[in-house]
């Protein structure tokens, strides 16, 4: 099992999403082929409902404090509830540090 099916598989138990994508962006970023570090998360959930940002993703890094502590250097959160979801999370921004540093 992939580590982005591990996530995928913790957000759906804890938070019983309306939508979830987990999407890994390693390959955007200054690390070794076939990296599993880097990831960008979408998560719509009633869960989620009174929460704030700050909250909510509080939340999901206690969901996946294993994979924190165990090689997920990134995670890219977009958290919704059912009424804020407009259908697609923003796309991530390319990488800027280390060998794939533009002049």
């Amino acid at each position: 099992m992939t580590t982005g099916q591990r996530i995928e598989g913790k957000l759906n138990v804890a938070f019983a999403p309306d939508f979830i994508e987990v999407v890994n962006e390693s390959h955007m970023h200054s690390v070794p082929a076939n990296s599993e570090t880097h990831f960008k998360v979408t998560l719509v959930t009633e869960k989620f409902a009174g929460l704030r940002l700050v909250r909510r993703h509080q939340d999901v890094y206690k969901v996946l404090d294993d994979e924190l502590k165990s090689g997920v250097h990134a995670l890219a959160l977009h958290t919704y509830t059912p009424d804020e979801w407009q259908g697609r999370a923003p796309d991530s921004p390319q990488c800027r540090g280390g060998s794939k540093k533009q002049p």
